[in-house]
């Protein structure tokens, strides 16, 4: 992963004391009680203020900077995790897939955009890889993800599209140029 994509704050403890005061009583020293990782590598800290002993926690996030993803229009807007999630979510919506799985998916495919090497990625990619990761899980959920990604005119050119993904999928010439071979490394 090239530095570039990482916006990272450093805070370190020598200097908390400068700018984290106890929400109490302003006094800058407290100790850690207690370190937590929690999702996408947020950590929290229990604290202690030295003067009053009032607890607090505090929450330190790595702020990361993902490429753009250029839409079927042209217009360009920022990848968005919270995007991707939930269009996932509709997909699997009354479905027997757990969040966990959704999640899975979405860390899978924030990671490829967060590795790659361009500042701009299409949608095109990221709804194939999408595709290809939800045909692996649950076949409805594929149906309903491809019939919006695709934006079908009419149910001839969908029942048409699903048979050509089929035999794309049979022969191995699924189109997705690298993405399965970066989503390959990624899992490793």
């Amino acid at each position: 992963m090239e530095v570039e994509h990482y916006l990272v704050i450093i805070w370190l403890l020598v200097e908390w004391g400068q700018y984290m005061k106890c929400p109490n009583c302003e006094q800058p020293e407290s100790r850690v009680l207690e370190t937590r990782v929690h999702r996408e590598g947020e950590i929290r800290r229990r604290r202690e203020c030295l003067k009053c002993k009032h607890r607090f926690t505090t929450v330190e996030t790595l702020l990361v900077q993902y490429a753009h993803v250029v839409k079927k229009d042209g217009r360009r807007e920022p990848f968005s995790r919270e995007k991707l999630r939930r269009g996932i979510q509709i997909a699997c919506k009354k479905r027997a897939v757990s969040i966990a799985e959704i999640e899975e998916i979405v860390n899978k495919i924030s990671k490829w955009a967060l590795s790659a090497s361009e500042k701009e990625l299409y949608a095109l990619e990221i709804g194939q890889l999408v595709v290809k990761e939800l045909r692996k899980l649950d076949d409805v959920a594929y149906v309903r993800f491809a019939s919006v990604y695709k934006n079908f005119r009419d149910l001839n050119e969908f029942v048409e599209s699903l048979s050509e993904q089929e035999q794309a999928a049979h022969s191995g010439k699924l189109k997705t140029k690298n993405l399965d071979s970066d989503l390959d490394l990624m899992e490793k």
